[in-house]
């Protein structure tokens, strides 16, 4: 039996003799299945061909693959007082990451954006002890491989730790959620964003969408739903989906003026 793994998202599925007929998230209209078709790998074929990468970005550690594979998204290492909070996640566990969140003190608890970066999450928990994943309830009917180390919250807001809190904004998806830490950039507060927010590449921006690969915006009311979301939390960076795609000094003022211009360029 095999915990098959997507090619194109990165996502692997429960374990089962022959590969699933096809990846429900790659089929939905914010993903898409690869132009030469629907293809699967496994945690072992991917721990022969690449490797765990680390970067070290304003105080914050992300955790990549080398080479690249499925979406290219990095995970983040957010650091408390009782260990490592895994936020997002990537294909890819192997000795090297082990070993290094270990030194940090130890993974506590995984906690994830949205479904496009669901990936291995029950394989990092497993290394881990079977530390909790926390996902949004409204994202349950994407989840391709269920274990009882996910724990799915409800409402808007969920605290995981002290100052650390998830919070839904929607948008991108019906449960997409953020992370904002309340000790983060020395007490000004951080958002780790996935692409709930997708930090742009000037770095000064951030800009919203129901998929980027298929260029669907979305509309007003969503964004101001996530703006109406995250309006009491102070944040002095952001901290995107990809491998230095932060915005690393005024977060707040950079959210309220891409929220301006992202509505004005809708309505016009």
């Amino acid at each position: 039996m095999t915990r098959f793994i997507c090619v194109q998202c990165g996502t692997q599925f429960a374990e089962t003799e022959t590969p699933p007929l096809s990846c429900p998230i790659c089929e939905d209209e914010r993903q898409y299945v690869r132009w030469s078709g629907q293809d699967w790998t496994s945690l072992s074929a991917l721990q022969s061909a690449h490797r765990v990468h680390f970067t070290e970005e304003d105080g914050v550690t992300g955790i990549g693959m080398a080479p690249s594979f499925a979406i290219g998204q990095r995970a983040l290492m957010v650091q408390t007082d009782s260990g490592v909070i895994l936020w997002d996640c990537i294909a890819l566990i192997d000795d090297a990451a082990k070993a290094r969140i270990a030194q940090a003190g130890g993974l506590r608890a995984i906690a994830i954006s949205h479904p496009h970066y669901y990936t291995a999450m029950v394989s990092w928990s497993e290394a881990f002890g079977g530390v909790p994943i926390h996902l949004h309830a409204d994202d349950r009917p994407w989840v391709m491989h269920p274990d009882e180390s996910i724990h799915f919250w409800s409402g808007e807001t969920q605290s995981i730790a002290p100052g650390i809190t998830l919070i839904r904004t929607g948008g991108h998806f019906e449960g997409s959620t953020v992370l904002h830490d309340a000790h983060g950039a020395e007490g000004r507060g951080v958002l780790y964003a996935g692409d709930n927010l997708q930090v742009c590449q000037d770095r000064r921006y951030v800009s919203f969408m129901r998929s980027y690969p298929n260029y669907i915006p979305l509309n007003a009311t969503a964004v101001s739903a996530i703006a109406d979301a995250l309006a009491h939390y102070p944040f002095e960076r952001i901290y995107g989906a990809f491998a230095h795609r932060n915005v690393s000094q005024n977060g707040k003022a950079a959210m309220a003026r891409s929220v301006a211009r992202y509505l004005a360029a809708i309505r016009a």
